[in-house]
């Protein structure tokens, strides 16, 4: 875990994913007998229970994507880049400039590169949020659980946490439902123990067929000499 000073510098959803110990399945799991106090999940009725297959299947099932994002962290500021998905395991999110951040996860490690820092830190993915949408099996019943589930007009959304009362911090996704049952995830907002949210929303979505196997690797780049 990285100090106060630089997580302040690390933006948004990088900040998110580092000082964040919410959605990690494999720790929960591996875990479990180290921590007393397991949150009982609530007892939801048959249409909840419906919405959180539905979302669970929606997330299992979904392969390789791209596409635009947007990003307001918890003061309000907003950053824009692109998306690219190759489930399971491997994510990457390019940040537009000034920001020029790069996210990377390879599959077992997230990496970060803030190019006006000169800054390269790794992190394992099973220790970031990012597990949640990556993980091989997506289970909301064992090391991360639903809270709460809500119906609005769009859809709903999900919140969850990671079933360990001592770990602090939730993740909420919306996602849209069409009148004919086809859905998609919108957003997610991910609230860390300080109380402090960072929203993601997708502003664009279009499934792959394809996609080149360099998007998913980042390595420390070298320092020009």
């Amino acid at each position: 875990m990285i100090d106060f000073t630089k997580r302040a510098l690390l933006a948004g959803l990088a900040a998110t994913l580092v000082t964040t110990p919410v959605i990690t399945p494999a720790s929960a799991q591996s875990g479990k007998n180290q921590f007393s106090g397991l949150i009982s999940p609530p007892s939801f009725n048959a249409a909840d229970k419906a919405r959180i297959q539905q979302a669970t299947s929606y997330l299992q099932g979904l392969g390789m994507a791209h596409g635009r994002f947007e990003q307001t962290d918890y003061k309000g500021r907003k950053t824009a880049g692109n998306w690219y998905l190759a489930r399971p395991g491997k994510m990457r999110f390019e940040y537009d400039a000034p920001t020029s951040l790069l996210i990377v996860s390879n599959g077992t490690t997230v990496s970060m590169w803030d190019p006006r820092l000169q800054s390269f830190d790794q992190y394992p993915l099973s220790e970031t949020p990012l597990s949640l949408f990556l993980a091989r099996q997506i289970r909301f019943d064992q090391g991360v659980v639903v809270t709460a589930v809500s119906s609005n007009a769009q859809g709903f959304t999900l919140k969850a946490r990671d079933r360990r009362k001592n770990v602090e911090g939730s993740v909420v996704l919306g996602f849209d439902q069409a009148t004919d049952g086809a859905m998609a995830l919108r957003e997610w907002t991910i609230t860390d123990a300080q109380n402090r949210a960072t929203t993601v929303r997708l502003t664009s979505f279009s499934r792959d067929s394809g996609q080149k196997a360099d998007l998913f690797v980042l390595n420390k780049p070298q320092k020009k000499k």
